[in-house]
């Protein structure tokens, strides 16, 4: 599904939070592969399970056309800089939920764009129906933690050892999730 795109102004930058297209593609694949090299908070390390400007295509095309889809891009300067997706399922059983997904590149944090993204998917979500906004999340992002807090998210469940980060040391994933009003 598509939504309409929005501007936003924080601390001196201007940036856009819109649905994605199919020319953002090639932009995409690159900025995920920077985004797995520049934390660990994602679920791959630099170069691991690559999504070419093709597989990023395909998912924009399924994402625009499907009522349960969302793929946003945030944008300044006529450069991605983040984006974030929703995901439903065609199972009757789980047709009800999403499953949200949020990267921002690191020279971009502190702008409250992964803040926006969330907004805009909850908002989304909100307004077709979607009844659960179900995530993901490292126990230690506990900025991102507090995030999804204060916007309704509650932590549901603990995956133990569940990620061995680049320290050798295992951590726990946070299952959080939020209901609709």
């Amino acid at each position: 599904m598509k939504i309409d795109g929005q501007s936003f102004s924080v601390n001196g930058m201007s940036y856009t939070i819109r649905s994605a297209e199919l020319r953002d593609a090639a932009e995409l694949s690159a900025v995920r592969l920077q985004i797995d090299g520049e934390t660990e908070y994602m679920d791959r390390c630099r170069g691991e399970g690559i999504i070419a400007a093709a597989g990023f295509e395909q998912l924009i095309q399924t994402d625009s056309e499907n009522l349960r889809n969302l793929f946003l891009v945030a944008e300044t300067n006529q450069r991605i800089v983040g984006f974030a997706r929703c995901e439903g399922s065609v199972l009757s059983r789980l047709a009800h939920k999403v499953d949200f997904g949020v990267c921002v590149l690191r020279e971009f944090w502190g702008y409250a764009i992964g803040r926006e993204l969330l907004k805009a998917a909850v908002s989304w979500g909100d307004s077709t129906g979607v009844r659960k906004i179900a995530l993901h999340v490292l126990e230690t992002n506990s900025k991102a933690i507090r995030l999804y807090e204060q916007l309704g998210f509650e932590q549901e469940g603990l995956l133990r050892d569940d990620k061995r980060l680049s320290d050798g040391l295992y951590y726990n994933t946070v299952v959080m999730g939020r209901l609709a009003p």
